[in-house]
């Protein structure tokens, strides 16, 4: 029917703008992590529920998890992996 054939099925969860720029923030920090009461609170929330970031129990922070640098690289990045 039509001869168009799908390449490849989407199984990851839509980052909305917001959360990869939030996503893309945690790279650039690094270390220090990015604090608690910032505008992008609401995408670090949401990237820690998808876990793409975690929240450090020591100070609160939020840093990239090993998921959320793939999620990076694949999609800001466009590296493939």
């Amino acid at each position: 029917v039509g001869g168009l054939a799908l390449k490849a099925t989407w199984h990851e969860p839509y980052l909305e703008t917001c959360c990869r720029s939030a996503l893309h923030r945690l790279t650039l920090v690094g270390g220090p992590g990015r604090p608690e009461g910032l505008k992008d609170g609401p995408c670090l929330e949401r990237l820690r529920a998808m876990g793409l970031a975690r929240r450090r129990p020591d100070d609160g922070r939020f840093e990239i998890t090993a998921e959320g640098e793939a999620r990076h690289a694949r999609e800001i990045l466009k590296k493939a992996g």
